[in-house]
């Protein structure tokens, strides 16, 4: 393959494989991962296999808010196949629990 034609990108595959880093990346006051909280609110990898992510947190004076954020951007930028990480934060809407998946929601007790 010529150095200026790329291998063409597997977008759903490396989504998928950005989630499965997602749900390594724990919120250190609750139990469950970031990603079945329901604070990842879009995955999407471009062009240049750079996965944006767009994501919130349990509440805007979250104490670990820096680190929290930096880890997901360490791991999704980890993804074999990534070729850099772009995480926005937003509040827009507002995480409350109801945005939390059965299986986070039955690990804390609210099913």
């Amino acid at each position: 393959m010529s150095e200026d034609k790329k291998a063409p990108i597997d977008f759903l595959a490396l989504e998928g494989q950005v989630m499965k880093a997602l749900k390594t990346v724990y919120d250190p006051e609750i139990p469950v991962d970031v990603y079945e909280l329901g604070m990842i609110y879009e995955i999407e990898v471009d062009d240049d296999a750079v996965a944006h992510v767009v994501m919130t947190l349990t509440t805007p004076n979250c104490p670990v808010a820096d680190s929290l954020v930096n880890e997901v951007k360490e791991r999704v930028a980890a993804v074999p196949g990534i070729s850099q990480s772009d995480i926005v934060l937003t509040f827009e809407p507002p995480w409350d629990k109801s945005m939390m998946s059965e299986e986070a929601q039955l690990e804390l007790g609210y099913l």
